[in-house]
């Protein structure tokens, strides 16, 4: 079972580019000392698609020792090539996660056929999959028949990260499948709603700087303290919707760096935030608990 808060890890890049070791592992113990239930690696905030190979290997054998017996871990591995994705997930193995995250195709938008061939291919791992549905940024929106045909053909599926921003459809998807699958927030500002509807907990981009309120969040609602949640979501709500002021995740990264764990580089085609941006965060961070942020 993936249950209650995972942090989708972002990557710090030295001023030149290069992976900062130091940093990433400073980050990682700052997510593992909040409690955070799981971590996942090379997903979108990682700046995934920018990176080499070997830099993904380097990754995984720099966080998997650290995570391994303290908390869950998750590897992103898709991609909009269905054989890239397979070998991806074939070579996770190695690693052992307790599952693969595996985007929907993007660009290609294809039919239902090809959708369930490539998790069909995908599950040939053996490992089990999180499907992520994020169509704003996939341009692909799973219907109900096509995530029901997805369900029943690819039974490896044994979650869906859920980033689509239809509240009617997030809801019928939660009833419709409760039991049978992980039903986790991919979208922070959703939070609350989720955990309304029962589902398992959420992967989290904006856990990077602010896991110890969304591991507190978690832990007063499952408690049954729904209202004191609720304030804590007031409280950070500011700064969470500021981490998506421009494309994830070029703020997070600035964030970060202003609270020490490197620099804000990001890699192309993203850029540095705007001057404007940074100014409303530098308030924003101060203002918020630092009992709350990493």
């Amino acid at each position: 079972m993936l249950n209650g808060v995972f942090t989708a890890l972002a990557t710090p890049f030295k001023q030149n580019g290069e992976i900062d070791t130091s940093n990433l592992t400073r980050l990682l113990q700052a997510q593992l000392q909040a409690g955070v239930h799981g971590v996942v690696l090379l997903g979108t905030t990682a700046e995934t698609a920018t990176l080499s190979a070997a830099e993904k290997t380097h990754i995984l054998q720099t966080c998997v020792p650290l995570l391994r017996t303290k908390t869950k871990i998750i590897i992103g591995t898709g991609t909009n090539n269905t054989r890239s994705t397979q070998e991806n997930t074939e070579a996770a193995k190695a690693f052992a996660p307790d599952a693969a995250l595996v985007v929907t195709p993007y660009y290609n938008k294809p039919n239902p056929a090809g959708l369930v061939a490539h998790y069909q291919a995908a599950a040939q791992s053996g490992l089990p999959l999180v499907l992520y549905h994020i169509p704003g940024r996939t341009g692909l929106k799973l219907s109900d028949a096509v995530l029901a045909e997805l369900l029943q053909k690819v039974p490896q599926i044994i979650a869906v990260k859920e980033s689509d921003y239809d509240i009617a459809r997030v809801t019928d998807t939660a009833i419709k499948y409760k039991g049978r699958i992980d039903y986790l927030c991919g979208n922070d500002d959703l939070f609350l709603h989720f955990l309304a509807l029962q589902s398992s907990g959420i992967i989290s981009a904006a856990a990077n700087v602010l896991a110890p309120a969304f591991v507190r969040m978690y832990q007063l609602f499952t408690g049954g303290n729904t209202r004191e949640a609720f304030e804590v979501f007031a409280q950070i709500y500011p700064l969470l919707k500021a981490c998506y002021a421009e494309t994830n995740p070029t703020c997070i990264k600035y964030m970060l760096a202003r609270l020490g764990y490197g620099t804000a580089t990001v890699r192309l085609p993203l850029g540095e935030i705007s001057d404007e941006n940074k100014r409303k965060i530098d308030a924003l961070l101060q203002s918020t608990p630092a009992t709350f942020l990493v």
